[in-house]
């Protein structure tokens, strides 16, 4: 039998005035009740566990009341159920709306389908239709609830036909292919990505959950896959009961994204362009001159130099194009789960938190990932200085480009290096600088380098 909380009818304050209004309602005034305090002849008793995946209807019955009679039979009392300081209308049934019990749930606990204990307490008012009063207020009692929300594991991989090679079988432990997740809940972010190759057409695909990984036992319960089998849709739903398995018609690169809040997903070919270009806040969100070059075709991987600034006090936000003023297909802070180091997202639009500047990015849009270093110093070592400690460079923000006058390189080598460390350098030819290149050979005291491919294709410098 539920124990009852009897609520009581002790009367506030008197009806005598239209000024009283209800305001009280969104913040009631609670006194600390012991437990199951009487108050007279009202009472209050909370339901079972109230699943929401099985609540179709507009309304769910909270609490079961007993409602306090009047002084005045002509007043109803009218009630107020109450959460953490909120309040929300339910009627003499107990019932209240389920989207509110479900947004307040979400809101303080997020989607993952636990039980959630709710401390409550209940407000009987009555009215004269100019004048609200409140009665009384319950002890407090508990409403508990589970949220709706389907079966989402902490992890999937990809197993399937075009993993396989002549040492591994691509259905198994061994070949897996991690997907890719943000570092938040997976009730908060339900969005996983996996990028891959196959070099064959008609290739067959499912995904496993990460616990039957860990398990060492990829067919047990919960194996994830379209309903039907050979299904080569580049989009779908999947289902984790009799899961069948999906295929890719022709062989290509691929990213597949799967949501699994809806269980959807979405395969797309890949073919990357061999630039990004770079536009924000630096220019006005007018120019996109500023581009990352591709270095990794198969990933996705996009890595340079760009000058970030904020001379309109808009923030140092920027995106990039796919194709330089071309707002098609934007790049945005959307297509990454992981910002690293000084990048940030920005509430879709990427930024960088260590103020104005040069910084070094590299982009990996086939794994969604995105990391960027600030240059905090440009530095050139080599033989003129016998390899210890650099000749640090100034940025001039007019030509784009770092300078140092007086350096004296010799045809002995030197290179060019970020902030002191050989993590990220420059060398191989003057005219096409790259990530960790060959030392340079050529002599001279005026050194201008330009490291964001404004006005070229590649990294260049020039001696003189």
């Amino acid at each position: 039998m539920i124990k009852k909380i009897l609520l009581g009818m002790t009367l506030l304050m008197a009806m005598v005035s239209c000024t009283e209004d209800y305001t009280d309602w969104g913040n009631p005034q609670t006194n600390p009740q012991e437990e199951a305090v009487a108050f007279g002849n009202g009472s209050v008793a909370p339901v079972d566990v109230i699943n929401l995946a099985d609540v179709k209807t507009e309304k769910v019955k909270v609490a079961s009341i007993v409602a306090p009679t009047s002084s005045d039979a002509a007043y109803t009392p009218n009630y107020k159920i109450n959460f953490d300081g909120q309040s929300f209308d339910i009627d003499a049934d107990g019932n209240m709306a389920t989207a509110e019990l479900t947004s307040y749930i979400v809101d303080k606990w997020g989607k993952r389908p636990l039980e959630r204990d709710i401390d409550a307490t209940l407000d009987a008012w009555v009215s004269n239709g100019s004048t609200a009063v409140k009665m009384a207020t319950s002890a407090t009692f508990q409403v508990k609830a589970i949220p709706e929300a389907p079966v989402i594991e902490e992890g999937y991989y990809l197993v399937g036909d075009m993993f396989t090679t002549e040492d591994v079988n691509g259905w198994s432990k061994a070949a897996a292919k991690a997907f890719k997740h943000s570092d938040k809940d997976v009730y908060d972010d339900p969005v996983f990505t996996v990028s891959f190759e196959t070099t064959k057409a008609d290739q067959y695909w499912k995904i496993i959950p990460k616990k039957n990984i860990d398990a060492d036992d990829l067919w047990a319960a919960g194996v994830v896959g379209p309903k039907v089998d050979g299904d080569d849709s580049m989009t779908g739903l999947l289902t984790n009961t009799e899961a069948k398995a999906g295929k890719i018609a022709k062989a290509g690169k691929y990213k597949l994204t799967i949501n699994m809040m809806d269980y959807s997903y979405t395969l797309e070919e890949v073919n990357y362009d061999p630039f990004i270009y770079f536009i924000g806040s630096t220019d006005g969100w007018k120019s996109s001159d500023q581009k990352l070059a591709l270095v990794d075709d198969a990933k996705g991987v996009y890595t340079g130099y760009v000058y970030v600034a904020d001379p309109n006090g808009a923030g140092l936000q920027f995106k990039f194009q796919r194709v330089a003023g071309s707002w098609d297909n934007e790049i945005n802070a959307g297509a990454f789960n992981t910002f690293s180091d000084a990048a940030t997202n920005e509430n879709g639009n990427i930024g960088v938190n260590a103020g104005e500047g040069v910084y070094y990015f590299d982009v990996n849009l086939g794994e969604g990932t995105i990391t960027a270093t600030k240059v905090e110093t440009m530095g050139i070592i080599g033989g003129f200085n016998n390899w210890a400690g650099d000749a640090v460079m100034t940025w001039n923000a007019e030509e784009y480009c770092f300078e140092a006058t007086n350096a004296g390189v010799t045809a002995d080598g030197w290179k060019f290096r970020v902030n002191g460390g050989w993590d990220i350098n420059l060398g191989g030819s003057l005219n096409n600088l790259t990530a960790g290149g060959d030392n340079l050979s050529v002599a001279g005291n005026t050194i201008k380098l330009y490291p964001t491919r404004k006005t070229s294709d590649n990294i260049y410098c020039t001696v003189k």
